[in-house]
């Protein structure tokens, strides 16, 4: 064949992409800039410097082997209220035991869900916040929590302190886990 008998293509207008290398590129698109971006360490301690005040106190936060002998002494009436604020996967995966479940409260819905739990309680009630999704001074869910319940008029808010993850340091470390 010569190339003057080759069949004829529709030819594209000039500077056009084919369909198909076009929906290809919106959805790489999409798909790119909804992964959160990554940041170095040096990054993040720009973004969050550390020793920025948080919104807990040392006096509003508890160990995990405090909490558990805080169990063991406890009057039932006065047993700490254990409220996970973290994400259902890992809530599914183990849990502290009897804690409750009200979702991420980085979340509109999870902030909701921990507000309309909170209107039923004491504001004097013994309540231990903890997400364990992240490190802590990562954590998106634990201060609009803490926030949230201090704002609320509770008095007794306090924040396990996992500074690594559940798993690392609650899982890991032998503490009961519920699933």
């Amino acid at each position: 064949m010569t190339h003057s008998t080759l069949p004829r293509l529709p030819r594209r207008p000039s500077g056009s992409m084919p369909l198909a290398t076009a929906t290809l590129l919106l959805i790489t698109t999409a798909l790119v800039s909804s992964i959160p971006r990554f940041a170095w360490p040096e990054e993040r301690a720009a973004q969050t410097p550390r020793g920025a005040s948080e919104p807990w106190t040392a006096a509003q936060t508890i160990e995990p082997a405090d909490l558990v002998k805080e169990w063991k002494a406890s009057a039932s009436a006065d047993q700490p209220l254990v409220v996970c604020v973290g994400f259902q996967a890992l809530y599914r995966a183990g849990h502290v035991p009897a804690a409750s479940f009200h979702g991420p409260t980085s979340t509109a819905e999870g902030l909701a869900d921990l507000k309309r739990w909170a209107q039923r309680r004491s504001r004097s009630a013994n309540v231990v916040l903890y997400c364990g999704c992240c490190p802590l001074e990562d954590c998106p869910n634990l201060r609009p929590a803490f926030t949230t319940l201090r704002d609320m008029g509770f008095t007794r808010v306090r924040v396990l302190l996992l500074p690594n993850s559940f798993g690392a340091d609650w899982v890991g470390k032998g503490f009961p886990v519920e699933r």
